[in-house]
Order: structure tokens, then sequence, then C-alpha cells
């Protein structure tokens, strides 16, 4: 598998990051280059479960075994985090949702330890 280039806006995420601190801005980002990966490759809106699935495929082949650190470097340790900056993202107008999107879509998604740690146990 072909290793993708992470790129990063370098959006301004100020408005955001004042109301919730709790992500780095590299984690938007990220979480806006999956989207839009996802959104070419579905032409038009996904799920939430098809968001975390990308979320966690890029992360694996941009990060490596250094996935689960950069995530969590980065205030993201769980699929409702990922929910967490799509929902923010939405709040921004950054992005658009459905009426029948909710944050709950996010929760219980996997486990980001089983998944990033997962693949690179000895």
């Amino acid at each position: 598998m072909d290793q993708p280039e992470v790129t990063y806006e370098k959006d301004d995420y100020s408005a955001i990051l004042a109301k919730d601190g709790r992500y780095d801005a590299r984690a938007y980002d990220f979480t806006l280059q999956v989207i839009h990966e996802l959104g070419e490759e579905v032409k038009g809106h996904a799920s939430g479960q098809e968001v975390l699935d990308w979320f966690r495929d890029l992360a694996l082949d941009a990060y490596g075994p250094m996935a689960y650190a950069v995530l969590d470097d980065w205030g993201v340790h769980n699929c409702q985090d990922v929910g967490e900056i799509v929902f923010n993202l939405c709040d921004a107008g950054l992005i658009g949702k459905t009426e029948n999107d909710s944050k709950a879509d996010f929760i219980g998604g996997y486990d980001f330890k089983d998944e990033f740690l997962g693949p690179y146990e000895v």
C-alpha cells in the first residue's frame, strides 16, 4: 500500500480552539483531510463509522507505529474525540451534516489501543 502524503491546510482554528481547546489544530487539519478524501471516494455524505474507518486507515498509513502517539499528542484518544472534532468543524461551518448525523454515531466505534497499537505488537 502506498503511503499517503498527509498535507495540512493550516487553517486558522482560533475560533474553534477558543470554544474547545481539547484538540490540537493538527487534529482538525487531519480530520478535514479524512473527510475530504472519504467524500471523494463515496461521492457525497459519509456515515460516522465510515469517517472513523478512514480516520484509522489514514492515520495508520501516514504514521504507522507512531499513530497512537501522534493522535494522543493531538488530544485524540478515542472515537468519541473524532466525533467531537467532526461536530466542531460542522459548528464552524467548515463541513456539513444532515439532520440524522449525531455525535452518538462516533461512540464505541473501535478501541484506539487495539487499532493503532495492535498491528505492531510483537
